[in-house]
């Protein structure tokens, strides 16, 4: 990890940089507006991957975070295609969420064809309940986040359900821009795809919004029960 986190409100832990901005890009930008501090926390480098490799991704990603505006963005440098939920990877998490006292957690959706999501949401789990251990060598002081969200970024062809859906029709571009500064993932080398990664990812945004109501929204999913103060949020 680059550097030590500042305290935040929200933390979005990603298995691999862009998995937070196809997942949930539209939500960091609105949060950021709303004034909340909001990192993304990715595991991996995401390489090797077929037109990429480290340094063009790292550049990618900042122009991303940059695109973004967010508060905070870190990497703990885990191994990409073998993602494993470790008792040592465990604690570099634990040690993050301590110092970030992050009240929420976005994490990936438990169900994936992807073996590094799947191990991802597993250790983010796990690290949440070490997080507020006592005794411990880990850094910070013992915290245990409020909730985990699950965004979709899934490889699975599914019928979701998911818990809410949030209007992002405000900040479907900048969501759109920060998918695209991933050039070598999405573009490189697949020039002929039809439609392109923009065009589903909009579509399914368009589907989304329609499910409630507005021009654009994403989806997302919690394992625990959603606690509202008052119903004036509700579309």
């Amino acid at each position: 990890m680059s550097k030590e986190p500042p305290i935040l409100d929200v933390l979005v832990v990603a298995p691999h940089p862009d998995d937070a901005e196809l997942g949930m890009g539209g939500a960091i930008a609105k949060l950021l507006q709303s004034g909340r501090r909001v990192g993304v926390l990715d595991l991996t480098n995401g390489e090797p991957t077929p037109f990429g490799n480290i340094e063009t991704r790292q550049a990618e990603t900042a122009l991303a975070t940059e695109l973004l505006g967010l508060t905070w963005r870190g990497n703990l440098d885990l191994p990409n295609r073998s993602l494993q939920a470790t008792l040592e990877n465990r604690e570099k998490l634990a040690s993050v969420f301590r110092l970030t006292q992050a009240k929420w957690i976005f994490a990936p959706y438990w169900e994936d064809a992807h073996p590094d999501h799947v191990a991802a949401l597993s250790l983010i789990e796990d690290a949440r309940f070490w997080a507020k251990l006592s005794k411990t060598d880990m850094p910070g002081e013992r915290y245990h986040p409020k909730r985990i969200y699950n965004y979709y970024c899934v490889h699975l062809k599914q019928s979701l359900n998911p818990a809410f859906v949030l209007d992002i029709s405000d900040f479907w571009s900048i969501k759109k821009q920060a998918i695209e500064a991933y050039r070598s993932q999405f573009f490189v080398g697949r020039e002929e795809e039809q439609p392109s990664i923009t065009e589903r990812i909009e579509t399914e945004a368009k589907y989304w919004g329609h499910k409630i109501g507005v021009q654009y929204g994403e989806p997302f999913h919690c394992k625990e029960p959603l606690g509202l103060s008052n119903l004036n949020s509700l579309i």
